[in-house]
Parts: C-alpha cells; structure tokens; sequence
C-alpha cells in the first residue's frame, strides 16, 4: 500500500514537471512570437542600438537625463522612434509636429500601460474613457469651463496664491533657497478644492491632514510603480507593502471624495435648477456634474460622478503646479523678462494684492513668459495612445492596429524643425505681432484635437494669476549651486528630481 503511493506521487510529481515544462515553453514561444511581431511592426522605423535583454532601458538612467536622452535621439530620427523597454514591450515615440498631427487628429484611446496604474484612483473618468462614453463625459463636463462659471474662480486663486506667498515672506529671513513644487502644489490643491468642490481644505497651513497627505502618495505611489517594472504586475505589486500603502491611502481618498459629493446632494436636494444655485452663490465642478444631463436625460451615476471628481482633482493641481513651478525658474534665470513682466503687472495691479477677471487679458507679455515656459518645461511631458486603427503618416510609413505610441511632447515643442534656437529661452516667439508662422501641433502644451486638456483654461488662468502676484511681491534669482539645478523626470507630470530652488527677495511697494 506504501509502496502504491510513493508510485502514485512519484507519477504526479512526473506529470506536474512535464505540465510546468510545457508552460515554460508556452511562454518562451508567446514571447519569441511578440517579439517577432514587434520587430516586423517597427522595421521601417530606424532607431537607437538596443541591447538584446534591456532594449533602450538602460539609456534612461532616471538620474534627471532621460528627457535629453529621448530629446537627442528624436533629433537624431526625425519623425520617430521606437523605444524597447525589454525585449518585448516597445513603442513609437514621436517627436515631430506632422506625427503628431497624424495621431491626435484622431480619437484613438490612451494606452493600456500607464494610465491603467491611475485607473483604481481616479476610475475611468475623462482621462482614460474612450469611444461613445468618452464623447459623453466630455459634452457633459464642457459646460463646467465656460467662462461664466471660471470668472468667480479669478479670487479664490488670488487669495490662495496670497496663502502661499505669506509663506514665502516668514521664510525669506531664513536667506536659504527655497524649493518651489512643494509650496506651489499644496497651493493648487488648496485652490483647485476651492474652485471646484467649494471645500475648504485649510491644506496649505496644514499639510499633515489626512486627505492631502493620502492625495501625495498616491501621486507618488503611481509614479513609483511605472517606473519599477516589477509593479507592473497587479498581483505583486498588490502583494508588496507599496501596494499595501496604495489601498490604505485609496480608502481615504475614495471616502473624502464621496463625502464631498454626499454633502452637496443633500445641500441640492430642494433645488431643481441651477440658476436657483446661482443666486445663492457661484456655480462649480461638482454643481455642473451633479446637473448635467445628456439628450435623453441621463445624468452622470454615482460611480461616474466619482471617477470625475478623483480625475479632475489629480488632473488639476500637480500639472498647474508644475507650470507655475517651472515659470518661475524660468524668470528667476532670465531678470531681464521678469522685470518686462513685473512692470506689466505693477501698471494692470496697481496696489491691489487680487487679480480679477479683467485683468487675465491685460498681460499679455507675462502670458508669452508662461507660454514659452511650457514649451521648454511641459506640465505633461508625454503622453501615450493605442492605435485603435492602422495609421499611415506622411511619409508612407504605417502602423498597425494595437501599436502603442508615445508622444513626446518635451521633443516637438523644441523640434528644431520648427523653432529656432529651440533651447533658448525667448517669450517673443510667442507675440502677436511675430510674423513666424508656427506649425499648429508644434507647441502642445494641453496636447491637442478632441482628447485635448478639457481644463486647459482654468490651468492658464491660475498660472498667470500665480505668475502675477509672486512677481509684485518678490524679486526671484536662481540657485547658483550646482547640485540645485533641476533635475528632469518623467514622471506623471515633469517634475524635479532634487526639487526647484529659487532665491526670494521681498519687493517694497510703491508710495
């Protein structure tokens, strides 16, 4: 009988090692056949010399020079690229306007990798919908960035703005550099939960709350996990303690966000209209979502409202902080355009410590510095699409169907193709008396066509609103340490590896 089972398990430790060999070469044949695959769709497509194991990864060192790197070999490839991470996962990234024009005149969905790591925070919202639902939100949520609903917002990011720059006045004694991002994000969040969810969150002088700390690591938790390849596998990066920290920061953020949204329900309940609203107060976001309603009277479902709200909170504060963040650099390194800008602001202010909505229009040197800013430092450096079809461009190179691409926006916007002396710092480019007419996908700052940045408005009016007022109160010069000079990444937005340094000097006012 003993005998018998030592047979038995002998057998079926035999057949399971045959089983778990024919797998292996399962694998290894679904893997030979992708690469082949990929091979065969980029072969048209010159590139940079891969390695037979890393592809290009081991070029992007994630030491603040990947966007150079990329930079160089999209001059070096005029059109594009493909980009191997592995052996087995590569794109096309795309560096010149005409590629771009090709892809983003088109409706294809995000790609599956990135955003897909976004998706148990912010569910699927505009950012990462596509097809009829996508074109559903969207027409829904439009309405919420008209300009009669964004005017009201012009003070509440002065006063925010003001919250920080007190800050910055009880440090300037201290004469150390100051690191921007971390100020100017704490004031977008504070001013985005203002404007758009009428919440006072207080985050700017108290940064330890729970939420605003749960909304940072999750930012950083999503950055972390694309750039470690490992986490790419939802099962262990669920298993690790990274994952861990994810689901415990989730809880927190999923539950403020449907607070927020149960308080206003109940504070609506009686009220059918939104011009009803808007004789009590200034309309917001989560007004205009809560009301919205398509041609059939379908309004948005709790787990829709949700994903919004999560979407537009992410979307809306960390890229404006960066574009704040890295216009201030700029002007800090350039005294000459920051005096151009701060005698513009001193003449449209005044004395006033509060933009207003007239003012927006009256800046029009301080808007160029701000544009030409985001040329050289895009909020969103890249950004990714699945083909949902194939594509031929203009120079009869095609794609199939499935194929991921990358568009670097860090690249186009200093294609030299399209913009002379792409490296130096010139808001010129940007006047309305400049005769250069400029390709239409050349500066894509928001990106571009219909899957645009549907905020993008709101984003430019709190960046000059920020840009404005930090410049009436300090005078801003750069960090001449070289170990404080920024450190590119690319992360979900640019950011900084070892931060953004500026030194302040408080300005007297005027008699």
């Amino acid at each position: 009988m003993a005998a018998s089972s030592v047979l038995s398990l002998s057998g079926l430790c035999h057949w399971a090692a045959w089983l778990f060999l024919l797998y292996l070469l399962y694998k290894a044949s679904t893997l030979y056949l992708r690469w082949q695959q990929l091979r065969r769709v980029f072969s048209a497509f010159p590139g940079p010399e891969r390695h037979w194991l890393y592809g290009n990864a081991h070029e992007l060192k994630e030491d603040g020079t990947d966007l150079d790197v990329m930079d160089g070999f999209a001059k070096q490839y005029e059109y594009g690229y493909p980009l191997w991470i592995g052996s087995f996962y590569a794109s096309l990234m795309v560096g010149h306007p005409e590629y771009a024009k090709a892809i983003l005149t088109r409706q294809d969905p995000k790609d599956n990798v990135v955003y897909r790591f976004l998706v148990p925070w912010i569910g699927k919202g505009l950012l990462v919908l596509s097809g009829p639902k996508w074109f559903q939100h969207r027409k829904l949520l439009t309405p919420a960035f008209h300009y009669d609903v964004l005017k009201p917002y012009i003070k509440l990011m002065s006063d925010c703005t003001n919250t920080m720059l007190d800050t910055w006045e009880k440090l300037v004694p201290d004469q150390k550099p100051l690191e921007l991002f971390h100020y100017v994000s704490l004031m977008t969040l504070d001013s985005i939960m203002k404007c758009a969810f009428s919440y006072e969150s207080n985050c700017q002088n108290d940064s330890e709350n729970e939420y605003i700390k749960a909304v940072y690591e999750l930012s950083h938790l999503v950055e972390y996990r694309s750039r470690c390849y490992p986490y790419h596998n939802s099962l262990i990066f669920y298993l690790s303690p990274h994952g861990a920290r994810f689901r415990r920061a989730l809880k927190i953020v999923h539950e403020h966000t449907s607070n927020v949204i149960k308080q206003r329900k109940e504070a609506l309940k009686q009220v059918t209209e939104l011009e009803k609203v808007k004789q009590r107060r200034h309309l917001d976001f989560l007004d205009i979502l809560l009301y919205a309603k398509d041609e059939n009277g379908q309004g948005l479902s709790d787990e829709d409202l949700q994903a919004e709200v999560d979407t537009f909170m992410f979307e809306g504060h960390d890229t404006t902080a960066s574009g704040v963040s890295w216009t201030l650099y700029c002007l800090a390194k350039h005294p000459e355009h920051q005096e151009k800008c701060r005698e513009e602001i001193r003449e449209v202010l005044g004395e006033r410590n509060t933009v207003e909505w007239e003012d927006l229009g009256k800046m029009p040197y301080t808007t160029m510095c701000v544009k030409e800013s985001m040329r050289l430092y895009p909020p969103v450096p890249v950004v990714a699409r699945e083909l949902s079809q194939p594509i031929t461009f203009c120079d009869g190179r095609s794609l199939p169907k499935g194929t991921n691409v990358f568009l670097n926006i860090f690249s186009i916007n200093r294609n030299p193709d399209m913009w002379e002396e792409p490296e130096v710092f010139d808001p010129l480019r940007f006047s309305p008396d400049n005769p250069i007419k400029k390709h239409a996908y050349s500066f894509i700052p928001f990106s571009a066509g219909s899957r645009n940045c549907i905020g993008q408005n709101f984003a430019m009016h709190e960046m000059k609103v920020a840009v404005a007022l930090t410049l009436q109160r300090f005078e801003l010069t750069p960090d001449l340490d070289k170990d404080k000079e920024p450190l590119k990444a690319i992360l979900v937005v640019l950011r900084s590896l070892n931060g953004i340094h500026v030194n302040l000097r408080k300005l007297q006012r005027k008699s």
